[in-house]
C-alpha cells in the first residue's frame, strides 16, 4: 500500500501560487513581449533604411560593356587601371564591369595581337559600350621548334602568363590538340585570378617535350587581381 500513499503526499507538498506572485509574473511576460515587439520594429525599420542606401550605391557606379565580334576578342584578357579582371566574354551578368565615376584605362590583350588600349570617362548610373577590335601583331615570330605544356588547372577561367606575357585563360588550352605551345628553354609560368592566390612555377623544356602543370588555385588573394600590365611584372 506504500506506493499509493506517496501520491497524496506529493499533492500536499506542492506550494500554492499566491495572487501577488501571479500578478508579478504577468507583468514580466508583458514586459518581455513589449521588448520583443520593439526589437522587431527596430530591425524592420533599419532594413527599410538600408535598402534605398544599397540601391543608391549602385546608382553611383557606371557600367562598361566590352563587345567583341570574334573568338579572338572574346577570349582576350581585360585590364582596368592595370588590374586584370578576367577575359572579355565572361564580363557580363554577375561579373559585369561596374566602376567608380572618373577616368579609367582599359587594356585588352591577346597573344599574337596588338594591345587594345582606351581611356574612358565613367559617369554615375550610366552604361557605356566599348567595341573591341584586335589587330595582329606584325612583329610576331612563331618558333619553328616548340615544346608543349598541358594545363590541368582549376578554375579554368584563370589567366595564364608565360615569361610575364599574357597568353590566354586556362580554358583555351584544355582538350585534345589545345595544349600550350612554347619555345624550348626555361619558362616561367604564372596562373592568376582575382580572389585567388597566384600559382607560379618554372619549368625547363627541351624541343618536342610534353609537360603538365596541374594545380587548384587557393582562394584568398586580392579581389582586385594582379597588376600584370607590364611584361616584366614580378607580382606574386
Amino acid at each position: 500500500m506504500a506506493p499509493f500513499a506517496s501520491r497524496p503526499c506529493m499533492l500536499r507538498c506542492s506550494l500554492p501560487i499566491s495572487p501577488a506572485s501571479k500578478y508579478e509574473g504577468d507583468k514580466v511576460m508583458k514586459c518581455l513581449r513589449g521588448m520583443s515587439l520593439w526589437f522587431c520594429s527596430f530591425i524592420f525599420l533599419s532594413l527599410l533604411a538600408f535598402v534605398p542606401t544599397l540601391y543608391a550605391g549602385n546608382d553611383v557606379l557606371g557600367e562598361i560593356e566590352l563587345v567583341g565580334d570574334t573568338k579572338v576578342e572574346k577570349s582576350s584578357g581585360v585590364w582596368i587601371d592595370r588590374q586584370y579582371v578576367g577575359y572579355l566574354h565572361e564580363l557580363k551578368g554577375a561579373k559585369k564591369l561596374l566602376l567608380l565615376p572618373g577616368e579609367h584605362e582599359i587594356a585588352v590583350r591577346q597573344d599574337g595581337y596588338m594591345d587594345f588600349l582606351q581611356k574612358i570617362a565613367v559617369r554615375p548610373g550610366e552604361k557605356q559600350v566599348v567595341h573591341v577590335k584586335m589587330e595582329k601583331d606584325p612583329r610576331l615570330q612563331m618558333p619553328q621548334v616548340t615544346a608543349e605544356i598541358k594545363l590541368d588547372v582549376i578554375p579554368r577561367r584563370a589567366a595564364v602568363f608565360v615569361d610575364g606575357l599574357f597568353i590566354g585563360h586556362v580554358g583555351e588550352f584544355n582538350g585534345l590538340g589545345r595544349a600550350l605551345l612554347v619555345a624550348p628553354g626555361k619558362r616561367r609560368v604564372l596562373i592568376s585570378l582575382p580572389g585567388y592566390q597566384n600559382f607560379e612555377t618554372e619549368i625547363e623544356l627541351v624541343a618536342n617535350q610534353k609537360s603538365t602543370i596541374k594545380t587548384t588555385l587557393v582562394k584568398g588573394g586580392s579581389v582586385e587581381g594582379n597588376p600584370m600590365g607590364q611584361p616584366d611584372s614580378e607580382e606574386k
